[in-house]
């Protein structure tokens, strides 16, 4: 690094420490890595160090760094028309509509554009709101949905805490955390039967004409990567349509390919009534985010004003970045990628699992995977109580990681490993060594 590289990292830092606000933090000891280039699963600091990107940052960009299709989509849309507002019909927003519906579930309609996941939930609840006429949404404990007001209540972890006293109408549930479930099940079927008995009567107190739509993340994100054992999904769509409710899974996180498939939800062949979607669509190239709607409720607004509106909806420079991103997953069989390399992923945190005393659990579908750490395997006490690490025990951890170039995040107890879909075998188990070098000290810290 020479002494004009540091002079300008410094100077970057120092303006950023200065004007900058930075996102679930106190500001005062932040020290942001200065940045300065980003390929494929990696990126660099300004040292030039080199760093795994193991949770496609905020596990989005799925297609990887710098992929030059989508940038050169950006490019060429800039120069033919940069934005429109979205009262107009323009190419690329037909064509990305057309092209979600392709490889959406069959029962989808038409796509309400929005610029990110939080809008795109805050628009899923309004529109079920006006096609039942109901007032009430349930949510589980353990989910996130976006920190703008309404999706904050929507979201069940403590970031929903400083949007309270919240808005009437929002209910929480809990959701099939077998893990951590007071009661030994025989088998998932079990499990799944268990807390779907307790969702139907806990509907029936609420009232079963006034819950408008159960809400919830096909498979729980950054609150643990929490994977619905099987039956509870089609369960869940048998309860709503036993009482006239919507499902509406979130697959801001978990959509294109995250899973192995293009939507969480086809691995339980499930269609929800309304998905939400981000992220992955353009890989966070370009801000944008939707909803898919099912086709009698896309219908139903025919006659109906729909009463959802943004001045970024369906933006033309996110949605060329979508149609290109869309390209890409297909050109390159990501998805596939996403399902092999799975198991290489799987195999590897399994290893972890049975070698280190601090894991108390790992899970894994397709490039979406968790580990959950604990003070000890037999009482599986977390190695942070929830919603509290006074010592920072989670954030030295990361800071381990990161010093030893593995880049990822934590929630509560929980560290979360979501690496871009063009990933490697041989990355895999590169990077997965450093964790098991970082687990070896969190061991000796248990002891």
């Amino acid at each position: 690094m020479t002494k004009k590289n540091s002079s300008y990292a410094a100077s970057i830092k120092a303006k950023d420490r200065a004007n900058n606000l930075h996102s679930w933090s106190a500001q005062k000891n932040l020290d942001p890595k200065v940045i300065t280039k980003a390929k494929g699963i990696y990126y660099w600091d300004h040292t030039g160090k080199k760093y795994f990107d193991m949770s496609s940052q905020l596990v989005n960009v799925n297609i990887g760094h710098g992929n030059k299709k989508v940038i050169d989509a950006i490019k060429e849309q800039a120069d033919k028309l940069p934005y429109i507002g979205p009262a107009h019909a323009v190419d690329v927003r037909a064509e990305l509509a057309t092209k979600l519906l392709e490889v959406a579930p069959d029962n989808m309609g038409k796509v309400f554009f929005t610029i990110g996941g939080a809008e795109a939930n805050e628009n899923a609840l309004k529109i079920a709101k006006m096609f039942t006429g109901r007032n009430k949404v349930m949510s589980r404990y353990r989910s996130y949905h976006g920190a703008t007001y309404g999706a904050a209540n929507l979201t069940g972890e403590p970031r929903r805490f400083t949007c309270e006293p919240g808005i009437p109408g929002f209910v929480k549930f809990f959701d099939p955390y077998t893990y951590r479930s007071p009661i030994e099940f025989a088998s998932e079927q079990e499990a799944s039967k268990y807390y779907l008995d307790q969702l139907r009567e806990q509907i029936i107190y609420e009232g079963r004409d006034s819950v408008a739509a159960i809400f919830l993340e096909t498979i729980t994100g950054s609150n643990g990567v929490i994977i619905p054992p099987q039956g509870y999904l089609k369960g869940v769509r048998e309860i709503c349509d036993e009482f006239g409710i919507l499902m509406i899974c979130d697959e801001v996180m978990v959509g294109f390919g995250r899973t192995g498939e293009w939507f969480a939800c086809d691995n339980w062949d499930v269609t929800p009534d309304l998905i939400t979607f981000a992220k992955g669509v353009t890989s966070g190239y370009v801000p944008l985010g939707g909803v898919l709607v099912r086709k009698d409720i896309a219908e139903f607004f025919d006659d109906n004003t729909l009463m959802c509106g943004l001045t970024y909806s369906g933006h033309p420079m996110g949605c060329a970045a979508g149609i290109a991103t869309l390209e890409v997953y297909q050109e390159e069989k990501l998805i596939e990628n996403s399902r092999t390399m799975g198991e290489v992923l799987g195999e590897e945190l399994e290893d972890l699992k049975a070698k280190h005393p601090s894991v108390g659990d790992v899970r894994y579908i397709g490039l979406f995977g968790s580990i959950e750490l604990v003070k000890d395997k037999s009482t599986k006490e977390a190695l942070v109580p929830y919603g509290q690490d006074p010592e920072r025990i989670m954030s030295k951890i990361l800071a381990s990681l990161k010093d030893k170039g593995f880049s990822t995040y934590s929630h509560e107890n929980i560290i979360i490993i979501a690496p871009p879909l063009t990933i490697k075998a041989e990355e895999i188990k590169e990077a997965m060594s450093i964790m098991d070098q970082v687990l070896t000290e969190v061991d000796e810290m248990i002891n």
